[in-house]
């Protein structure tokens, strides 16, 4: 196995990392509580991958079995109890539990547990999730063609589960 080829040519090294506090507020508030924060997105990654802290309330809320065709996702659950589908079955997934699904591989995630909890998710390779995050809260004023619309631009296939 290699690395993968260069893609900094320099002999110095840059300074271009970018920092991002535990308290920043979230980049997307959801209705039902908690959010989302933009860690490192498809543009600011040069599209090698995109990371997000996902934070759940205590509501019951989350996406049932779908599947992805351009792109994988991981899951690491950091606090609070998270139900994780793998394409077989629903898990319990407390923290430090880790779930990687690549392309193709169905899967879901909800929180059901009547606590807040939060998760890292990462997708690679990147792609603009901060527009299907920021879209999925118009859900309820769709059509079903505005909805199968969205959720085929954004490449998010349902199944049954």
């Amino acid at each position: 196995m290699s690395y993968p080829d260069a893609s900094y040519f320099g002999d110095t090294g840059e300074m271009s990392g970018s920092f991002r506090p535990a308290g920043a507020e979230p980049d997307l508030r959801f209705a039902a509580g908690g959010g989302a924060s933009y860690l490192a997105t498809d543009a600011s990654t040069d599209g090698r991958f995109g990371l997000y802290r996902w934070d759940m309330a205590a509501t019951p809320t989350g996406p049932g079995p779908h599947f992805h065709r351009t792109m994988s996702e991981s899951f690491f659950v950091l606090a609070g109890t998270v139900r994780l589908y793998d394409g077989e079955g629903w898990r319990s997934a407390q923290a430090g539990d880790f779930l990687y699904v690549p392309p193709g591989g169905i899967h879901g995630f909800r929180n059901e547990s009547g606590e807040p909890a939060s998760m890292l998710i990462l997708f690679t390779p990147g792609a603009p999730r901060e527009a299907y995050f920021e879209g999925i809260r118009h859900l309820p004023s769709m059509s079903d063609a505005e909805k199968a619309e969205f959720f085929l631009a954004h490449d998010n296939i349902w199944v049954d589960g």
